[in-house]
């Protein structure tokens, strides 16, 4: 198969021609809304990112039209605007699916089997990093971090989570969501498309019914060293892959002498007055 030179990035000398305008219906859409998100800075110029995210939400990812449009109603140049487009990874460069999976390769995911989920779903969906399905239902990347260690390894749909997975859990996950099935995160909203998830990331709200009240927070993991620093013991719900249900497990209760950490203060000769402190010889004995 021949490839042409511009999908090489080999220029001819010729000027690219200006993108194509947003149909009329269209752009009056988006000028109300970037009107209203406009408004919400000092500068217009702070606009810029959440208005990438709306158009990213009309389009599914970030066309030249959609930066013509970024810059003609924030009297920015396409330059500026495209620097700013290209710098961000959450701004997608290329038609993406309607699923953005996201497997964490960081280095407590990866030994956890996040490296061996990434190779599983790129077998699995015959594509590889940043690639999407033909059917256009899921674009398949790694992760640097998904910011949710305590449950490695972690994959992200549409950045809701999905906790503790494992390479068979990940690819019932993806056949799920290309068979439109409904899936449901282990804590947060219930998934929307990504067109969906960019005009909220643009600042709009969440019109689903109870989505709002979905929305999740730091899982029962990441919360167990804060009860157990205000000296709380009641059981925690750890999370356990989409195969396996939850069960309640108890939190380790402390002995009176037994120390939770290697920085919690103990008894020495230096802060106990009953056993002072004091050099037992000479410098040089």
């Amino acid at each position: 198969m021949t490839t042409s030179s511009s999908e090489r990035g080999v220029g001819l000398g010729m000027p690219e021609l200006p993108p194509p305008a947003y149909p009329d219906d269209v752009r009056a859409r988006l000028e109300a809304d970037a009107r209203e998100l406009i408004a919400r800075y000092p500068d217009s110029r702070s606009a810029l990112l959440p208005l990438l995210h709306l158009v990213q939400s009309e389009d599914g990812y970030v066309t030249r039209t959609g930066m013509k449009f970024c810059a003609d109603v924030l009297e920015l140049t396409t330059a500026e605007v495209t620097a700013v487009a290209t710098f961000y990874s959450m701004y997608r460069r290329r038609p993406s699916g309607d699923y953005q999976v996201g497997v964490c390769t960081n280095t407590l995911c990866a030994v956890m089997g996040g490296d061996a989920i990434f190779e599983t779903l790129q077998e699995h969906l015959g594509v590889g990093n940043g690639e999407t399905t033909a059917d256009g239902k899921v674009t398949l990347e790694h992760i640097e971090c998904n910011a949710a260690c305590d449950y490695a390894p972690v994959v992200m749909v549409n950045w809701e989570f999905f906790d503790n997975q494992t390479p068979a859990s990940a690819t019932r996950l993806v056949d799920d969501l290309r068979a439109g099935q409904n899936v449901e995160p282990t804590r947060g909203a219930r998934l929307c498309t990504f067109k969906e998830t960019a005009r909220i990331l643009a600042g709009f709200p969440d019109e689903r019914p109870g989505a709002v009240e979905e929305g999740g927070s730091a899982g029962p993991a990441s919360l167990v060293g804060l009860r157990l620093a205000k000296g709380e013991t009641q059981p925690a719900r750890v999370v356990h892959p989409r195969d396996a249900a939850p069960r309640e497990e108890p939190v380790h209760e402390p002995s009176p002498t037994e120390r939770l950490s290697s920085h919690d203060p103990v008894d020495t000769s230096a802060s106990d007055p009953a056993h002072p402190s004091g050099p037992t010889a000479e410098e040089g004995e």
